[in-house]
């Protein structure tokens, strides 16, 4: 009677589409032992050892290593536990190569250098921790003595990027270039400014406006008039010019006592006598303060990392009141 079929590591390379190489390699770590060896001392396997190669090549493919292969070959570890396990290994994996892909993806469009390349890397590999460190450096620089005001928290936490745990290229070439902002002497100095002017203005009560209400009281008044393409220096702007220094009066340094702008009554904001800065002057100088292009660019790639709307441009606004601003202010 003849017994089981038995086949050679040929015959089994053949039926499962593998190289002999590859059934000696499984077979010398014990993932596929011989049922029987010939009289020459050729290894023989039995017919289940097709479906058991199979098994190991697939999940060798799925990224198993040896040790977990044999547990679940050997039944000594259920398959779903194992898959789990590997499953969360890989999402660290593939979070970690869109990293690196994003981070390639921005040295290719910036050309950037090799030292660029460096910290690039470094920012998008930094942990939550990390992250969160960084930014509440720089927040707590531009904030410092107002960060335990809890109308000034909300605009800082209002500022803070959270990267979501599995962010897209857009979103890790967002924090690498914010995150380089965030250090930016320069920029970290600007913001400062920007804040503490805002804390000088504040009234009580009253919500910030550091990308808010002086923002929104600009638009609405100018949009209309870029719209239109009306000139800043042309007299259709003057009761625009006059409403922005009445509704902005409070944000002022008259030093005259009066606040209201226009003390001289003509509507143009002058107050006739010399007593105290021009607020025409200081409007504009503060409208270009807020034009400045990196601070639109934070709340860009903000709005890109929190995944939030893309905000809308103030520039052509602000350029247009301060040309208009400056157009009536004493030569």
């Amino acid at each position: 009677m003849n017994g089981p079929t038995l086949y050679s590591i040929g015959e089994l390379a053949r039926r499962t589409g593998t190289t002999v190489k590859t059934v000696r390699y499984y077979s010398d770590r014990g993932l596929l032992p011989p049922a029987d060896r010939s009289p020459a001392g050729y290894r023989r396997y039995a017919h289940d050892a097709v479906a058991r190669l199979d098994l190991v090549r697939t999940l060798r493919e799925l990224g198993l290593d040896l040790a977990a292969v044999r547990k679940v070959v050997d039944r000594e570890l259920a398959l779903p536990e194992i898959a789990a396990v590997h499953a969360d290994a890989l999402d660290v994996q593939i979070r970690v190569l869109r990293l690196r892909r994003a981070v390639l993806a921005a040295v290719a469009e910036r050309g950037a250098t090799p030292e660029e390349t460096r910290l690039m890397y470094r920012l998008a590999m930094l942990s939550e921790t990390e992250r969160r460190r960084l930014v509440g450096d720089f927040l707590g620089t531009a904030f410092a003595d107002l960060a335990g005001d809890p109308v000034f928290a909300g605009v800082m936490r209002s500022m803070t990027p959270e990267l979501p745990d599995h962010p897209d290229a857009e979103q890790v070439r967002a924090w690498v270039e914010l995150a380089e902002l965030a250090q930016d002497p320069g920029f970290r100095a600007h913001l400062r400014q920007l804040v503490e002017e805002e804390a000088a203005g504040h009234l009580p009560g009253e919500p910030p406006m550091l990308h808010g209400s002086l923002a929104a009281i600009v638009r609405d008044q100018v949009a209309p008039a870029v719209a239109a393409g009306t000139d800043p220096a042309a007299p259709q702007a003057d009761p625009i010019v006059a409403v922005l220094l009445t509704r902005c009066a409070h944000l002022l340094d008259r030093g005259d006592g009066n606040g209201d702008g226009d003390s001289d009554g003509d509507g143009d904001g002058d107050s006739g006598d010399g007593a105290g800065p021009d607020p025409r002057r200081q409007l504009a100088a503060r409208l270009e303060r807020m034009n400045d292009p990196r601070r639109e660019r934070y709340f860009a790639l903000l709005a890109v990392i929190n995944g939030w709307p893309a905000p809308e441009s103030l520039r052509p606004v602000l350029d247009w009141a301060a040309r208009a601003l400056h157009a009536r202010a004493p030569r």
